[in-house]
């Protein structure tokens, strides 16, 4: 066990295990600016014990990640894969990691207009502020049997935010008829379709 360095790593008090210590040192050196993980295509290294769990949290090796600043830190280099699955993506090394839902949550949302046109800007957990539009969709299920309401905005990449609960509530007040009559939610010019029975929640 030692303590961490450079930026990213200012945890005083707070010894980090060597393997997560050196992990963080890698990517701060990728995460510089925004970083092209798209463009990478390092070796796959196999997996580690990191989770993404539904709430937002993140651990390693069963351990809570309590630094916001490690977090941002590292979900500057997820991607999610055509496999489905989740990396963390450094120049040199790609590890596959373990997220319960989606890697972000939304935790604020703003709504107004521009030359006429709704917007939604969502602000994520890990700091992405994020106009919901035609490069930045949102979709919408329904949890399982007569689950919840459930909205999600694309971040970046294949990666999503799932809106707050108090944020599904509050979106459901953007709801109207698109152009064919159907329940839908408009966004920076682009039109997102609710899926059967989620108004129904949505307004419960």
């Amino acid at each position: 066990m030692r303590q961490s360095e450079g930026p990213a790593g200012k945890m005083p008090g707070a010894a980090v295990p060597a393997d997560l210590a050196a992990l963080v040192a890698r990517a701060e050196r990728a995460g510089k600016g925004a970083p092209p993980v798209e463009m990478w295509n390092p070796d796959h290294c196999g997996d580690i014990d990191m989770v993404i769990r539904a709430d937002g949290s993140w651990f390693y090796n069963g351990t809570p990640i309590n630094r916001p600043a490690l977090v941002r830190l590292f979900s500057t280099v997820l991607r999610r894969d055509e496999d489905g699955r989740t990396y963390l993506v450094t120049p040199v090394e790609k590890l596959g990691i373990t997220v319960e839902d989606a890697p972000f949550l939304a935790v604020e949302m703003s709504r107004n207009e521009r030359d006429g046109v709704s917007v939604l800007t969502f602000r994520t957990n890990v700091g992405d502020v994020v106009e919901a539009g035609p490069d930045h969709p949102l979709r919408f299920e329904i949890a399982g049997e007569g689950g919840g309401f459930e909205p999600y905005l694309r971040v970046r990449g294949r990666l999503d935010a799932k809106l707050t609960r108090a944020l599904a509530f509050e979106i459901a007040d953007a709801i109207e008829a698109d152009d064919a009559g159907a329940p839908a939610i408009a966004s920076g010019g682009a039109w997102f379709p609710l899926p059967p029975h989620a108004l129904d929640d949505a307004k419960a």
